[in-house]
């Protein structure tokens, strides 16, 4: 999700416009982004679909 879309529950305006001191912090956190942010939901889906398929190959050679 990206901040453009969120409303600040502290102000009632939109995170991006940064009206109150709550949005201009989340707005500056999201930015900042993570080791995930730049992925959509489709690829941290199939990211985790490959880790449970590699833990159950790895679970089944172990037994």
């Amino acid at each position: 999700m990206t901040f453009d879309r969120l409303v600040c529950a502290n102000c009632a305006a939109p995170v991006s416009e940064g009206r109150c001191p709550v949005c201009r912090a989340n707005r500056e956190r999201m930015q900042q982004g993570g080791l995930f942010a730049g992925l959509n939901p489709v690829a941290l889906i199939a990211l985790l679909v490959m880790l449970i398929g590699a833990m159950a190959l790895l679970a089944h050679q172990a037994a």
